[in-house]
């Protein structure tokens, strides 16, 4: 056996998939075997490397159960929007989830409230952190089913773990009293293991009307408003202008 097969079967035993092609790429190209051994082996590893993050990032996009495959780079940031073009920058390196800090997007329904948390979530995703998309009103429906099985524990521990937890549409569905007091467990405990994007179609001012317990709604929003960022989003509806859109070409 020729020691160039033999080294791709090791490297396949060691599951080193995308540094095997490379090495078979390698194989078939002789202008690359001019090269010293370290270039040749950078190439490989790189190789290897680069899957493993495509892969990786895959991995936490899928398991972040994000509604939207949206990205920052297709944001829509005419002046008309009220984005903040600085600010949307420096979310973009995700230093205020690293930094624990939370961010609030409000805005009228369609404006793209959902779209850019899940841009901001896939970015967060490509810096290796693990992210949560959960709707407010089906979380408050979580909370119920888990207190009548007996794994509000567990429910808890899911939504604290990730880096981002996204809450969207805030203010949309009934909070029972028991889901308040829950969900202000989870935002207390986020304060100390990562960060909360909330999304709404109402102004900060006006969730406390959202909460049945006006103290526990103090104690929650003290917590997630006063150390947020914000984005108020403006414009018509994008649904609208993407409808008109089609038409048009149709």
């Amino acid at each position: 056996m020729s020691t160039s097969i033999q080294n791709t079967h090791q490297m396949r035993e060691l599951r080193l998939n995308a540094m095997t092609q490379a090495y078979e790429r390698q194989q078939e190209t002789p202008k690359l075997h001019d090269l010293n051994f370290d270039d040749r082996f950078g190439l490989l590893l790189e190789a290897e490397c680069a899957a493993r993050r495509t892969r990786k990032l895959s991995r936490l996009v899928k398991t972040a159960n994000l509604p939207e495959a949206a990205s920052l780079e297709d944001l829509d940031t005419r002046p008309s929007r009220g984005l903040d073009k600085a600010l949307v920058s420096s979310l973009a390196g995700c230093g205020w989830i690293q930094r624990q800090h939370n961010l609030i997007v409000v805005g009228p329904t369609g404006v793209g409230k959902t779209w850019l948390a899940c841009a901001l979530a896939h970015q967060a995703c490509r810096q290796g952190m693990k992210v949560w998309f959960q709707k407010a009103a089906d979380l408050y429906t979580s909370i119920v089913e888990a207190s009548m099985e007996g794994t509000v524990s567990k429910l808890k521990t899911s939504l604290t773990t990730p880096n981002l937890l996204i809450l969207d549409d805030f203010g949309i569905g009934e909070m029972t009293p028991y889901a308040c007091q829950v969900l202000l467990d989870i935002v207390d405990r986020r304060m100390r293991t990562g960060s909360l994007l909330i999304t709404s179609q109402y102004p900060t001012e006006k969730w406390h009307a959202s909460f049945p317990d006006p103290t526990i709604a103090d104690a929650v929003l003290d917590r997630v408003v006063h150390q947020a960022y914000r984005i108020q989003l403006k414009g018509e509806s994008m649904r609208k202008m993407r409808g008109r859109a089609a038409l048009a070409e149709a």
